[in-house]
């Protein structure tokens, strides 16, 4: 064999080689981008058997956006394709968030369950949906849940289906520029199967807070946009720290959450001030409109505080809940810079409890670290920090449903940016106890709970719900 001839065998063989390395590489690349969501500017996948609009609405998400390729008409229509979508995907490991719980203390009658014995995921039941912020049910045993889009829509999810023609379209009216402001509550009355009575909590154009009590029409799957009753308008100072939740108590009294009106660090300094109902849980009775003053209100007659208000010391207690079998209220409130915090009242209180904003966050001293009087202040029952891109808990719902028997008892909550969703029970001796028992990767905006007791959470980003269920 010449010189020249093994030479070129060498180049040869060399230039295979180099080819074979080339596509070794650029299908590792493909298998870590479908891992880590990087490649082409995608999000990471979401669902194993997404529809086509949910495809859509994630490519729309990775540039902040909205699903694009859907009507935009007054009425709102939906296309055809949102039907059930699949589960939601763990993100990659990562370190869990340590969360910190209450001392020993009154832990309300809840099931004693140790949540870190439980294995938890997401089921999608229903995609499609534009920017999904919270979620009701009517009780009226139709099993249908009713899906809030922030820009002020009220969808009807049905059998795993989204329907087409919206329950409410009240766009008209609903001011949802900011990235707190717009359609954000719903509450039914508790006889709504005797009166059609249903409740909104929503920003107005100008972004100030509006109550108001609207009636289902002759057809139960539309509601009437006509019959707007105003309950209460509250000015709102800045388009943040708005709450937005509104619930019935097992007192039928309706409770509104509303933040400290916005800015950062309690700026305009309502959350300790009686005179103002920003930065307050309040109890009214909408029976009679545009509402009484329940006589058992905890500062009735106190010239120094609002009838209205129930508990005060909030910052934006943007999700709460009743347990449906104690009345024991579980309230998560949005922290500052630094902790997230979960509260409870049990059933018991009287109201006036004072849950420490601006004075804590969490548990600790906000204004004056270390050195802040804490005396008089309820304490949160868990917090959790910022670390692990963490920003702003959403609270949850106990789990009261038949279809997981192992949940039975357990407050379930989560983190907005992360994905972070924690189980949380009382101990035997009175404290609590929590744990982290999922990441995925959705923006949870809401938690819900259908007639049955079974739970649900809004992602926000993509679009879509997912049932919480038990593995």
């Amino acid at each position: 064999m010449g010189q020249k001839t093994f030479n070129a065998i060498v180049i040869g063989l060399l230039a295979v080689l180099a080819i074979v390395l080339a596509a070794t590489a650029y299908f590792a690349g493909l298998r870590g981008a479908a891992s880590t969501g990087e490649g082409e500017g995608e999000e990471a996948i979401i669902v194993t058997q997404p529809p086509v609009v949910e495809e859509a609405s994630q490519r729309a998400a990775s540039r902040g956006a909205t699903p694009e390729g859907e009507p935009t008409n007054a009425a709102g229509a939906l296309p055809p394709e949102t039907g059930p979508a699949g589960t939601a995907e763990s993100k990659p490991e990562e370190q869990a968030t340590p969360l910190t719980t209450a001392v020993p203390g009154e832990a309300g009658r809840v099931s004693l369950r140790d949540p870190a014995s439980l294995s938890i995921g997401l089921e999608g039941i229903a995609s499609g949906l534009r920017t999904p912020v919270g979620m009701g049910a009517a009780g009226d045993g139709s099993g249908r849940l009713f899906v809030l889009e922030k820009a002020g829509i009220i969808r009807i999810v049905q059998g795993g289906s989204v329907l087409r023609r919206p329950f409410l379209d009240l766009t008209d009216r609903v001011g949802s520029g900011g990235s707190e402001q717009g359609l954000l509550g719903i509450a039914f009355h508790p006889n709504y199967a005797q009166n059609g009575q249903f409740f909104v909590n929503y920003t107005d154009r100008q972004g100030h807070t509006v109550i108001s009590r609207f009636l289902v029409s002759d057809d139960p799957n539309l509601a009437d946009a006509a019959s707007e009753t105003r309950v209460m308008s509250v000015e709102q100072p800045a388009s943040n720290h708005n709450g937005g939740h509104l619930a019935f108590g097992p007192d039928d009294y309706l409770y509104i959450g509303l933040g400290d009106g916005g800015g950062a660090g309690d700026v305009y300094g309502n959350a300790q001030n009686g005179q103002t109902l920003l930065g307050s849980m309040l109890r009214i009775d909408v029976d009679e409109l545009p509402y009484r003053i329940p006589p058992d209100n905890p500062f009735v007659g106190d010239p120094a505080v609002l009838d209205e208000i129930w508990a005060y010391g909030l910052r934006n207690p943007w999700r709460y809940s009743f347990d449906r079998v104690t009345g024991d209220l579980y309230i998560g409130d949005v922290g500052q810079n630094a902790y997230e915090e979960v509260n409870f009242q049990p059933a018991t209180s009287r109201g006036g409890e004072n849950y420490g904003w601006p004075i804590m966050e969490g548990f600790h001293c906000y204004r004056e670290p270390g050195s802040c009087d804490p005396s008089g202040l309820v304490p949160p029952v868990a917090e959790y920090s910022h670390t692990g891109a963490n920003c702003s808990v959403t609270g949850g719902y106990i789990y009261r449903g038949q279809a997981f028997p192992a949940l039975e008892g357990v407050y379930f909550f989560g983190d907005f940016c992360s994905g972070r969703i924690w189980g949380l029970a009382p101990t035997s001796e009175g404290g609590w106890q929590a744990s982290e028992l999922l990441q995925v990767d959705i923006s949870i905006a809401s938690f819900g709970q259908d007639e049955a007791g079974e739970l649900y959470i809004a992602d926000m980003r993509g679009g879509m719900i997912f049932r919480l269920v038990a593995q």
